[in-house]
C-alpha cells in the first residue's frame, strides 16, 4: 500500500515537474528576447532619435523621443529582471518542488481540496496552484495543528478547516525519497532526518520543519515588541530569519530588505546565517553588531572589542559599573542632563580661522542661550547654526581687506580666473569690481572649512560635555544603591577621561555618548527602518535597547535570546523582561516561549540543562546519541594529548568540531601547543573570519549562535572557571554540540558541574 501511495505521488511528482520546466523554457525565452529587445534599442538609440536643438519646439520634440527611448528600455530591464528571478525560482523548484501535502474540506464545500507546499509558488495556469508558498495565508494549515479542526488567519479573518490528511515528503532530484503521513504538526521523523545530519558552515533555512511555535513567532504582524525566549537549540534564530522572508512576502510592495536591520552578536555569526534568506528567494536584510554600528556612528573613537569587553569585566569594580551603565536609571538621568543643558552648561569650542579665534566660544554661547526658554535643543542649536553662518557671511568683506587675500588674488592664474567666473557666473566690468569679487570669491572659498565646523556641529565641545555629564550624574544617580561609593565613581570617571584621550571607549560609554550626542543636536533617528531585529538580546543592556528603541522609533522589534546564556550582563539578563516593558506597551507586546531543544541529542541536552539553576524547563527533542565525556587530567600535557586524540576521533565521524576556550589568550596559547603537538586546527581569533570544515578553536564569547558537529570544552577546571557567574559561560559553550559533547578540565573540575546527574555522562580519569 505505501509503494502504491509513494507511486501515486510519483506520477503528481512528475507532472509537476514536467510543468515547471515548460515554465523555466518560456522564461529563458523570454530573458533571451528581452536581451535582444535592450540590445537593439542601445544599438539603434541614434537613429531612433533626432537631436533638435535650433528651436525651442525641436528641443521639445529631441526630449519626448529620448524619454520615449528610456521608457521602453526600462520597461524592457524591468521585464527581462522579472523573467530572470522567476528562472532562478523555477530552477530551484525542478529539483525539489514541495515538501508537504494537506487534504482538508472547509465548511459548506461538497469535497475536501488538496494543495502542496513548497519554498515558492508555482500556477500552470491563471489562478491555478500546482505549488502554494509556504507563507501563503493557507499554508499555515501546515504548521498550525495536526489533523481535525485547525485554523488560520486570512485576509477575511480567521478560517477553520477540517484537515483530513497531512502528508510530508522528502525529494531529491526530481524523485520522492521518502512519504509519510502524519497526525503531528511536522512529523518527528522528518525533523529527525534534518537534525541528525552534519552540521555546516552555513546556517540552512527550517522551512520543511517549522514548529507550531516557531510558526506564531514567523507570522506574527501585530505586535510592536515580539520577546522570543528560546532554549539553546530551540530555533530561534531560524524561525525569526523564516519571519524576515515571510514579512517581505506579506509586505511585498510596500516593505523592502534595506528597511530591516538584524542587530547580531558578532560578525562570525552574520557570515554563518548569510544564505538563509537567499535560500529563500530574498535579498538580505542589513546585518551589523552593536559593536560595528557604535564604530561606524564613532569614526575617531576607537570602540572596545568584543575580547576587551569579555576580559575587562572580570577586574575590580567592572560588573557593578557596568550594571549601573548599563540601567534605564542611568538612560533616564542622561536624559534629564540633556534636558537641562536647555539652560545651562553647554559646552563650546572656537571657531578658528588660519590659527586664530574667528568666533570665540562665549560668543557662541551667547548666542545659544539667548532664545527664548521655549527652543528646544533641537531648534535652538538649528538657530545658532543659522546665526553663526550670518556672522560667518558678514566676515567675509572685513576678511576681504587683509593683505594675505590681495597677495591670494595676485597670484591666481588666468584659468583660476575664469573658473572663478564660471562658478559665480558673473562678468568682468571694471578692475575695482573685479578684485572685489575675486577677493570675495577667496575669503569664501576659504571660509568653507568654517562653513562645514558650523554645519557639522563641531563648535560642540563634545569630549568636555561627555565629561561634564559624566561627573554630574553622581548628583542624579543613587550610587549606593549599585554599591559604589562616590570615591568609586570618580574614580570610572578618571578611567574614561584616561581612555577618551587615547581615542578610545568601552561599549557602554561609545553609547552614552551617541545618546548624549543625539540629544544635543536633535536627531530624529533612522526613521526609514520599519522592523529591528536583536539576537542574543540578553547580552545587550536595558540602556542600549532604550538606545536603540530612540534611534529607530518607527521600527517594530523583535527581540530573541536565552536568558540562560547572559555572558556579559550575567544576572541582569532576568531583569530584561521588566525593563522591556517599561519602554513598550503592553497590550502590543507578545512573548513565546520555545523550550524544546533540537540542536542537541537528548544525552546532551539533558546534560546542559542541569548546569542550570532552573533548566528543568528545557525540554529535550528525542534524537539518541552519546552521553557527553568528562576528562579530569592531571596535569596539563596529559589534557593536550586527550585533546589530540578526541579531535582525531571527532575528525573520523563528525565535519566540524570547536574547540572553545574560555578567552581570547587561552585560546592562543593552546592554537600554539596543538600546532606543536602536530593537529591542523584553524585559531578563529577575529569576528571577521569565517568559519571552516575540521578543527577550530574559538574563544566562547565568538561562539555564541553556533553550532557544530562537536565540541571540545578546554580546560573547564576549578580555577578556571570557580565563580558562580561563569554558570551562564558554561552552559553557552556546552550547549553549541550537535552530537558529540567532550569536556577536559586540567586538575580539578569546576564545581559549576556539581550539580549535574553522574549518570548524565562518562567520567574519564
Amino acid at each position: 500500500m505505501a509503494d502504491s501511495i509513494k507511486d501515486q505521488e510519483q506520477q503528481h511528482l512528475n507532472y509537476v515537474t514536467d510543468q515547471i520546466k515548460v515554465a523555466e523554457n518560456n522564461f529563458s525565452s523570454k530573458v533571451k528576447s528581452t536581451k535582444r529587445d535592450i540590445k537593439g534599442i542601445n544599438d539603434n538609440f541614434g537613429n531612433d532619435v533626432r537631436i533638435k536643438t535650433d528651436t525651442y519646439s525641436g528641443m521639445m520634440e529631441t526630449a519626448m523621443s529620448i524619454r520615449q527611448q528610456q521608457q521602453m528600455l526600462a520597461e524592457r530591464e524591468n521585464r527581462q529582471e522579472y523573467a530572470a528571478k522567476q528562472l532562478v525560482t523555477l530552477t530551484k523548484l525542478e529539483k525539489n518542488p514541495y515538501f508537504a501535502r494537506i487534504d482538508f474540506q472547509e465548511n459548506g464545500e461538497a469535497k475536501p481540496e488538496t494543495i502542496y507546499i513548497g519554498m515558492a509558488s508555482f500556477t500552470d495556469r491563471p489562478d491555478h496552484y500546482l505549488i502554494y508558498d509556504w507563507r501563503a495565508p493557507i499554508s499555515s494549515i501546515y504548521y498550525n495543528g495536526g489533523i481535525g479542526d485547525v485554523s488560520y488567519d486570512t485576509p477575511d479573518g480567521v478560517q477553520t478547516v477540517d484537515v483530513q490528511l497531512k502528508r510530508q515528503f522528502q525529494i531529491e532530484d526530481g524523485s520522492i525519497k521518502t512519504v509519510f503521513d502524519t497526525e503531528e504538526v511536522v512529523g518527528d521523523q522528518m525533523l529527525l532526518d534534518a537534525l541528525g545530519g552534519h552540521s555546516d558552515t552555513k546556517m540552512k533555512s527550517i522551512v520543511t520543519t517549522i514548529q507550531k511555535e516557531q510558526n506564531k513567532i514567523i507570522r506574527d504582524t501585530s505586535s510592536e515588541l515580539l520577546f522570543v525566549q528560546g532554549a539553546a537549540g530551540s530555533g530561534k534564530t531560524a524561525a525569526v530569519l523564516q519571519r524576515v522572508a515571510y514579512l517581505l512576502y506579506q509586505y511585498s510592495g510596500k516593505l523592502h530588505s534595506g528597511q530591516i536591520v538584524l542587530f547580531s552578536p558578532n560578525q562570525l555569526f552574520n557570515d554563518y546565517i548569510n544564505q538563509v534568506l537567499p535560500e529563500l528567494g530574498e535579498q538580505n536584510m542589513v546585518q551589523m553588531t552593536f559593536y560595528q554600528y557604535s564604530s561606524h556612528r564613532l569614526p575617531s573613537i576607537e570602540v572596545e572589542t568584543l575580547s576587551q569587553r569579555f576580559d575587562e569585566q572580570f577586574t575590580g569594580n567592572a560588573r557593578k559599573v557596568n550594571e549601573i551603565k548599563g540601567s534605564l536609571d542611568y538612560f533616564k538621568a542622561v536624559t534629564a542632563y540633556a534636558n537641562h543643558l536647555n539652560k545651562e552648561d553647554m559646552r563650546f569650542k572656537n571657531l578658528v580661522f588660519q590659527g586664530k579665534v574667528l568666533i570665540p566660544k562665549e560668543k557662541i554661547a551667547e548666542i545659544y542661550y539667548g532664545f527664548n526658554e521655549n527652543y528646544n535643543l533641537r531648534n535652538r542649536l538649528s538657530a545658532t547654526k543659522e546665526s553663526l553662518l550670518k556672522i560667518l557671511n558678514r566676515k567675509v568683506r572685513v576678511e576681504m581687506k587683509k593683505d594675505w587675500v590681495e597677495e591670494a588674488v595676485q597670484n591666481l592664474t588666468k584659468e583660476d580666473i575664469q573658473r572663478m567666473h564660471a562658478d559665480a557666473e558673473e562678468e568682468i566690468e571694471n578692475a575695482d569690481k573685479e578684485f572685489n569679487f575675486l577677493a570675495r570669491q577667496i575669503v569664501i572659498q576659504s571660509f568653507r572649512k568654517v562653513q562645514r565646523q558650523i554645519n557639522r556641529n563641531h563648535f560642540l565641545s563634545m569630549n568636555n560635555q561627555f565629561v561634564h555629564m559624566m561627573r554630574s550624574l553622581s548628583q542624579i544617580i543613587d550610587l549606593p544603591a549599585y554599591g559604589l561609593t562616590e570615591d568609586d565613581w570618580k574614580q570610572v570617571v578618571e578611567n574614561t577621561i584616561d581612555r577618551l584621550k587615547n581615542g578610545k571607549l568601552s561599549i557602554d560609554d561609545a553609547t552614552t555618548y551617541l545618546y548624549l550626542y543625539d540629544l544635543m543636536t536633535g536627531k530624529r533617528g533612522e526613521r526609514d527602518i520599519r522592523y529591528l531585529f536583536i539576537d542574543e538580546v540578553q547580552d545587550y543592556s536595558a540602556f542600549q535597547l532604550a538606545f536603540l528603541k530612540f534611534n529607530f522609533p518607527r521600527a517594530r522589534f523583535t527581540v530573541l535570546g536565552d536568558l540562560n546564556q547572559a555572558i556579559f550582563t550575567h544576572e541582569n539578563s532576568h531583569k530584561l523582561l521588566d525593563e522591556l516593558s517599561d519602554m513598550f506597551d503592553s497590550e502590543k507586546t507578545s512573548v513565546v516561549q520555545l523550550t524544546k531543544s533540537y540542536r542537541s541529542t537528548a544525552q546532551i541536552t539533558d546534560f546542559t540543562k542541569e548546569i542550570l539553576d532552573d533548566g528543568a524547563a528545557i525540554e529535550s527533542f528525542n534524537r539518541e546519541g552519546e552521553k557527553p565525556v568528562i576528562s579530569v587530567a592531571a596535569n596539563e600535557a596529559t589534557a593536550i594529548e586527550t585533546l589530540k586524540q578526541q579531535a582525531a576521533e571527532n575528525l573520523e565521524e563528525h565535519e566540524t568540531t570547536a574547540i572553545i576556550g574560555k578567552t581570547l589568550e587561552e585560546c592562543e596559547q593552546l592554537s600554539k601547543k596543538l600546532k606543536a603537538a602536530g593537529v591542523r586546527a584553524t585559531f578563529v581569533r577575529t569576528e571577521n573570519q569565517r568559519l571552516v570544515n575540521g578543527i577550530i578553536i574559538v574563544p566562547s564569547f565568538l561562539a555564541k549562535g553556533l553550532e557544530f558537529d562537536s565540541i571540545i570544552m578546554w580546560n573547564a577546571s576549578k580555577e578556571n572557571y570557580a565563580d558562580e557567574d561563569d554558570r551562564q559561560l558554561v552552559y553557552t559553550i556546552c550547549t553549541r554540540a550537535m552530537h558529540r559533547l567532550t569536556i577536559i578540565s586540567v586538575g580539578e573540575l569546576s564545581p559549576l558541574f556539581d550539580k549535574v546527574d553522574p549518570s548524565l555522562y562518562q567520567l574519564q580519569d
